[in-house]
């Protein structure tokens, strides 16, 4: 029976699997999650107490307990989560059953596969570092598996020189093989984890949630000129119903023409972080884009696909745009009220001319009074009663983009003229860096759209009108007060370093997500097409003459490399050789060792003792997998005993 793994090899493959399992805290049930570390650990306790493992009866048991954990947390038979589950469970399970050297092998299989599920969940930068790190470690523990030199740093030493020389072949196929999407019926739907964001309806102060964080909701790349911070809207979705606390979406029956557009047009790539909406954001109005994006009645991107996973979208919109005449649905939907407007509403209306001139004059009117008026513009607003537009407009007058929004629209509601709240994000950070702009959820903003005549639905924001800093900064006044910081020391050192060190990080991070992560037939096609090489012949001819020179490379660097006098076990036996020859004894070219000895011992029987154990520790060293350094100290006592 052959030996059990030694205590350093165990020691090294159970702490490197408790590394590769670790990210799953994220993904997988934590019941799941205790109960493979608590095998893990007891494991780590079977190196010292031997006697302390699992009979084939507890393990049965524990089998049977797994099979029940894994019902409780049903994630369905099929898929990314049940899957994963199933495998780390099954892989802390064999832990318990290490006996020989086949059961390390097996286990450490099972790891990379682990590791390598950690791309169906996440797909950054940092990850796939993480990831290199721990399945270097794991082709260490095979490195010292199959090593007599119970070194640590040397394993690892022989790992790395592994993985450096398989990185060039593993870029070119990256490359050059042929990427073929996976047919629907393999794509199983995962239930999708809440995420922080935009909501499809609103409430007066929702979108003060937002105002203080610092996510990440998508990145814009211009093919030009980057528009002004006043013309950054990037259109969410159009709330038309309201119950008077609330602003929800409105179903339209009657398709909707497209809109007419005019003058310059922003070409521009969106790569949208996952999120659970399918909502795809863009500027006013966008009139080109690629598939699987549509639009929908209120002039919204939707994308086909599945949102939960970071994706680019190639867009191109034009700010001077007319969307044509109202229809029925879109009239009805941008003047419903949820009941007879009050005294104070009617009087506010009736004085600022919304009853007796035009829809032009009235809304001037209405944001003269938002700016000369004593409204303020906040973060925190307070509690609104049952009737909040009032309550806002004749009491509080503290709000957020919402409050001003919703307010705005239903005044324009009052006087009878069409009007809804559009929701989305105004404004980005440039990052300096990478040259694109950087939408965060402390960006989320609401402004409304009243439809005039011969201009169909025109921007309104009365935002503007009381802090037009909101709509002009790079940095808004929000994310000043997020930050805690004043305008006036915006520039301090400390604070310019954080910055730039935050745009450097998102400008590799964009560049691996745009050159690695997005990587499809359709970029390799692009890309590939740039070089010449447009069919799949040709791609393959390119793909074996690139391996081939790599491996031609590699194998001459192998082969032709001056041969090292750093094997100890070598040297010793090389020694015991020259001691021989000195009295016509010497091996011949391809003789094996035991040949030699033998030939040797009949020339010198009184040396026959001394010569088997040598050559026996010899072997043990060189070809056995038990072997140790007290043995190679043996072998070299012995060869500097013996003597002819």
């Amino acid at each position: 029976m052959p030996p059990e793994p030694n205590k350093n090899i165990l020691i090294f493959l159970l702490s490197s699997i408790g590394l590769i399992v670790f990210p799953h805290l994220y993904h997988i049930p934590p019941v799941l999650f205790g109960f493979f570390y608590l095998l893990l650990g007891w494991r780590f306790i079977g190196i010292w107490k031997p006697n302390w493992l699992p009979g084939r009866q507890l393990v049965f048991l524990l089998l049977i307990g797994a099979m029940a954990l894994l019902y409780s947390q049903h994630q369905g038979l099929f898929g990314r989560d049940a899957g994963t589950n199933l495998f780390i469970v099954a892989l802390g399970l064999k832990l318990l059953e290490i006996k020989k050297e086949r059961d390390l092998y097996l286990i450490s299989y099972m790891a990379f596969i682990v590791a390598a599920s950690q791309f169906l969940y996440q797909q950054s930068i940092l990850m796939a570092a993480y990831i290199l790190l721990v399945c270097c470690l794991l082709l260490a523990t095979l490195v010292y598996i199959n090593s007599y030199k119970a070194q640590t740093l040397a394993a690892l030493k022989t790992a790395m020189l592994i993985i450096v020389q398989a990185l060039p072949i593993a870029l070119a196929l990256f490359i050059l093989f042929p990427r073929v999407d996976a047919p629907r019926w393999m794509v199983f739907n995962e239930p999708r984890h809440a995420k922080t964001g935009l909501s499809d309806s609103m409430e007066p102060g929702s979108i003060s949630d937002l105002g203080l964080s610092e996510e990440l909701v998508f990145r814009v790349k211009f093919s030009g000129a980057i528009p002004p911070s006043r013309q950054r809207y990037w259109r969410g979705p159009v709330l038309s119903y309201t119950d008077g606390k609330r602003w929800t979406q409105a179903v339209f029956h009657e398709p909707l023409t497209g809109p007419t557009v005019t003058g310059a047009a922003y070409q521009y790539t969106i790569l949208m972080e996952a999120q659970d909406k399918n909502w795809v954001f863009a500027l006013d109005m966008p009139q080109a884009f690629s598939s699987p994006l549509t639009m929908n009645a209120g002039y919204q991107l939707i994308t086909l696909d599945n949102p939960d996973k970071r994706t680019e979208y190639k867009v191109t919109s034009y700010p001077d745009y007319n969307t044509g005449p109202i229809n029925r649905s879109e009239y009805r939907a941008a003047t419903q009220l949820p009941g007879e407007a009050s005294a104070n509403i009617k009087q506010l209306v009736s004085r600022l001319h919304g009853f007796d001139s035009a829809p032009d004059n009235f809304i001037k009117q209405l944001l003269t009074h938002f700016r000369v008026e004593d409204f303020h513009y906040t973060l925190t607003p307070p509690v609104l009663g049952e009737h909040p537009i009032e309550d806002f407009l004749f009491k509080t007058r503290y709000g957020f983009c919402s409050h001003y929004a919703s307010a705005f629209v239903y005044l324009m509601r009052v006087a009878h003229i069409p009007a809804r709240v559009v929701t989305g994000y105004q404004g980005g950070e440039l990052n300096k860096v990478g040259g694109f702009l950087e939408i965060r959820q402390a960006d989320a903003h609401a402004w409304a759209e009243v439809w005039l005549e011969n201009r169909g639905w025109v921007r309104v924001d009365p935002t503007a009108a009381i802090a037009p800093d909101r709509i002009e900064r790079e940095i808004t006044l929000d994310r000043q007060m997020a930050y805690g910081i004043s305008a006036a020391n915006n520039y301090t050192p400390a604070y310019t370093w954080l910055k730039q060190a935050r745009q450097l990080w998102g400008s590799v991070d964009y560049k691996w997500q745009h050159w690695v992560i997005n990587y499809d037939n359709k970029n390799q096609s692009r890309f590939l097409s740039s070089f010449g090489i447009n069919d799949l012949k040709t791609t393959v001819y390119w793909m074996i003459g690139i391996i081939g020179a790599i491996s031609a490379v590699l194998c001459g660097f192998l082969l032709y490399q001056k041969p090292k006098n750093t094997d100890h076990v070598l040297l010793s036996y090389n020694r015991f050789c020259k001691k021989l020859a000195k009295h016509g004894l010497f091996r011949g070219a391809g003789e094996g060792v035991k040949d030699f000895a033998e030939r040797v011992k009949i020339k010198l029987p009184e040396q026959a003792e001394s010569i088997d154990r040598i050559t026996a520790v010899f072997i043990k060293l060189r070809y056995g997998q038990a072997a140790t350094q007290e043995d190679l100290q043996r072998l070299k006592t012995l060869v500097a005993l013996f003597r002819v």
